[in-house]
């Protein structure tokens, strides 16, 4: 007995250690999870914080895997994760943009609130935003002989500069390359290092300044933990 009392109390050690050296490499990465936690308690009670635990645990998956995984991975998450829902339902607003942890918070959020929060843990995760664009596009709702089109937006993946784009999408579970997506037209897509419109190459990163809601975004993410 005092043998497994004392491989229990090693084990026990061991898992303070990872748990330590866990904290100190999301404060690394940009991360003040305790922050999270809190916040995720005081606006969301259990549920958040047991959605917040969740996606930290993603983090700690995903960590060493390689790209394409990482991308299968945390669309996976966040596509079973959260219920599409109009921003005027979640916030009252006709156009909100969910930082990550309040769509983790209320488990629901729009295409937009999906496309953040997945570019998010992906920067976080270690994908250079260079290979990253939120992309608004024109989506043929039922394919793309469908005359029903609305404003969309998801999330290319560039494996390398020019390459085809991988697309993230909420609208359906796997990870397609462009050219597999006819139903969807690209109108613009920007990152932290800039916007490019149409076919054109990227113009300056100034020019996301105009895109104020992302700027919100930005904002409140660093407030709550995020830089």
């Amino acid at each position: 007995m005092s043998n497994c009392r004392q491989l229990l109390g090693k084990i026990g050690l061991i898992k303070s250690i990872l748990l330590l050296a866990f904290s100190l490499s999301l404060a690394v990465a940009g991360i003040d999870i305790d922050r999270m936690l809190l916040l995720a308690g005081q606006r969301y009670g259990n549920a958040g914080v047991a959605s917040v635990t969740g996606w930290r645990d993603l983090l700690t998956q995903a960590a060493s895997q390689p790209e394409a995984i990482k991308l299968k991975q945390v669309n996976d998450f966040f596509n079973r994760r959260t219920h599409f829902g109009e921003d005027s339902d979640i916030w009252g607003s006709q156009d909100y943009w969910a930082t990550p942890l309040e769509t983790l918070g209320r488990a629901r959020g729009d295409c937009e609130d999906f496309v953040i929060a997945k570019y998010v843990t992906l920067k976080l995760l270690g994908i250079p935003s260079e290979k990253l664009r939120l992309t608004y596009v024109k989506a043929r709702i039922g394919g793309p002989q469908s005359t029903v089109v609305q404003a969309h937006m998801v999330l290319s993946y560039y494996p390398a500069p020019g390459d085809e784009p991988l697309v993230l999408d909420n609208l359906i579970s796997d990870i397609r390359p462009a050219s597999r997506r006819a139903d969807l037209i690209t109108i613009f897509g920007f990152n932290a290092e800039g916007l490019w419109v149409g076919g054109a190459g990227p113009r300056a990163a100034s020019a996301t300044q105009r895109l104020s809601r992302w700027q919100s975004v930005l904002a409140r993410m660093r407030e709550e933990g995020i830089d």
